[in-house]
C-alpha cells in the first residue's frame, strides 16, 4: 500500500508575524513549508512552524529560485515584507545578478520588485500564489469587529477618508490614511502605518480615525495590508477612536487579542 505524499508549498518569509501565521496556517491544513527566510529581517521563531528553512543574506536573495526548483517546490507563497531600504542598499548592489535585477526595474515601488521576482519564478515553472492562502479565519467580511460602534461623525471620517486612502493607494504611495473632523492629518509612505499613526497622534491628539485599505488592483500575491497587536498598540498610544480596514482584504494577525484589546479601550474596528 502507498503512502499518500503531504502536499507542499514554498514560503518566502519576510518580517514581522505574517510569515508565521501563514506556516502555523499551512501546518494545520496538513501542507508541509519549505521556507526562505531572510537574514535580519525574518523572525528565527519561524523554524518552529516550518519542515526545511533555509537563510540568505539580502544579497543573495534571487538565490530563492534555484533553491526551490532544487527542492521540487512548485506553488510558493510570499508573506510579510523586506525592508526596500536594505534591498536596495549598497551592500545589495554590490552582488553582480541583484544588481542588474534592480537596475532592470523600472521603478522601486514594492510592486515593481515583486512583481518581476513573480515573473522570474513563473519562467520557473513555480508559480506564486494568494497571500491569502489558509488564512480565512483572519480575513474579516464587512462588520463591525468590535462591541465598541463607530458613531456617526467617525462614519463620516471613515467615508471620507476611505476615498483619500483609495487615491494614495492608486499612486503606490501608502495604504493607510489618518482622519479628524474630515480632515486630513497623516498620509502613509515608506515609513509604514505605525509610524504614521504615531505622527497623527503628535498632530492632531486624541479622537483620531485610521483608515486602511488595499490598491486599488492590488495584487495579492504579495503586500497584503495587515494590521495586528502593535497596530492596536499605537492606536492606544495616540488615543484613536476608530480603526476601518476593507473586508476581504486585509489579515489581521491575533485577531482575537487585536478585537479583546481595542474593546478594553473602548476604540471600534470595522471592516467595510
Amino acid at each position: 500500500m502507498s503512502v499518500q505524499k503531504r502536499e507542499r508549498i514554498g514560503l518566502i518569509a519576510g518580517n514581522g508575524r505574517f510569515p508565521i501565521l501563514f506556516a502555523e496556517s499551512a501546518k494545520n491544513h496538513n501542507v508541509d513549508v519549505v521556507c526562505i527566510a531572510v537574514k535580519k529581517e525574518t523572525s528565527p521563531l519561524i523554524r518552529q512552524f516550518v519542515d526545511k528553512i533555509y537563510w540568505l543574506d539580502v544579497t543573495e536573495y534571487l538565490k530563492l529560485v534555484d533553491i526551490f526548483k532544487l527542492d521540487g517546490i512548485r506553488r510558493v507563497v510570499m508573506a510579510g515584507q523586506i525592508n526596500p531600504l536594505r534591498l536596495f542598499s549598497k551592500k545589495a548592489t554590490q552582488n553582480s545578478q541583484l544588481a542588474i535585477f534592480l537596475a532592470s526595474l523600472k521603478d522601486k515601488r514594492a510592486d515593481s520588485v515583486f512583481g518581476a521576482i513573480a515573473d522570474i519564478l513563473q519562467k520557473n515553472s513555480i508559480s506564486l500564489e494568494d497571500s491569502r492562502m489558509f488564512l480565512d479565519d483572519y480575513i474579516p467580511k464587512k462588520t463591525v469587529l468590535t462591541k465598541l460602534q463607530p458613531t456617526q461623525a467617525q462614519k463620516d471620517d471613515i467615508d471620507f477618508g476611505f476615498q483619500i486612502a483609495k487615491t494614495i493607494g492608486s499612486v503606490d504611495i501608502g495604504q493607510t490614511v489618518v482622519i479628524k473632523n474630515k480632515i486630513v492629518v497623516a498620509v502613509e509612505a515608506i515609513e509604514g502605518t505605525d509610524i504614521t499613526i504615531r505622527r497623527a497622534g503628535r498632530i492632531a491628539g486624541k479622537g483620531c480615525v485610521v483608515v486602511k485599505t488595499n490598491k486599488p488592483n492590488q495584487d495579492m500575491r504579495f503586500d497584503v495590508p495587515l494590521i495586528g497587536l502593535r497596530t492596536l498598540k499605537n492606536l492606544i498610544r495616540i488615543k484613536a477612536s476608530c480603526l476601518a480596514i476593507e473586508s476581504e482584504k486585509t489579515i489581521i494577525l491575533d485577531k482575537s487579542s487585536c478585537i479583546d484589546l481595542a474593546d478594553k479601550h473602548s476604540i471600534s474596528i470595522i471592516a467595510l
